[in-house]
């Protein structure tokens, strides 16, 4: 097993990217000085860690949805997988960093995202999960090791930050996703009433179902 240490620092929002993403400055370090680091294959799962952090009775009311009710969280609050991403680390001896990205998705079919839009505030608890290949040169040989299972990285990343990106995509907006008889009834509603958008759709359903709020 090759001797790599990761760390994360720096998140903020892709603003390169063609879709909503976040940035974070992954380091690494090799320990095992005595092969240089060719190439690293990396692969990389990301995870909320939600028992990681307290949630206020308003937070805990908007992830009813994913973990039930609060007297049920002691077996529930379970981590919540953000994303898979895949990155090639280039040659490096003791120590180097790259960005590693990490896209954002504004599904709400998704837990990750749903989770993601309720924290407004404080910090959103992140553990890295890292595994890959090690292309290592030493003594002109070349060897190839795996990454270590227990490679990993914790971080609190702001809140602010998810919001950020996702809002240079979809400011002050957010998707639903629907079956098509629903949209199509949806939209006979609309047409029937002149409605010029589907915020005045869902205004007027609303004003006719108010919502119930939770005992």
């Amino acid at each position: 097993m090759t001797a790599l240490r990761f760390a994360v620092s720096d998140p903020r929002p892709a603003n390169e990217m063609a879709a909503p993403g976040v940035l974070f400055r992954l380091t690494v370090q090799n320990e095992q000085l005595v092969a240089r680091v060719h190439t690293l294959a990396l692969r990389c799962q990301v995870q909320i860690e939600p028992r990681a952090r307290r949630h206020t009775p308003e937070e805990q009311e908007g992830l009813r949805e994913i973990f039930g009710a609060p007297d049920q969280w002691s077996r529930t609050l379970r981590p919540l997988i953000w994303a898979h991403v895949s990155t090639v680390v280039p040659a490096f001896t003791d120590s180097t960093a790259i960005d590693l990205t990490v896209p954002c998705t504004y599904d709400f079919q998704v837990a990750a995202a749903k989770y993601l839009h309720v924290i407004r505030d404080g910090v959103i608890p992140l553990r890295f999960l890292f595994s890959g290949s090690a292309f290592l040169l030493e003594a002109e040989r070349f060897r190839i090791e795996p990454v270590s299972w227990d490679a990993d990285a914790t971080f609190s990343m702001p809140a602010t930050v998810w919001q950020a990106a996702i809002d240079r995509f979809f400011p002050d907006a957010a998707w639903l996703f629907v079956r098509r008889t629903t949209l199509d009834a949806l939209h006979t509603f609309r047409t029937s009433r002149g409605l010029a958008s589907w915020d005045e759709v869902l205004e007027q359903l609303l004003d006719k179902a108010p919502a119930r709020r939770f005992a």
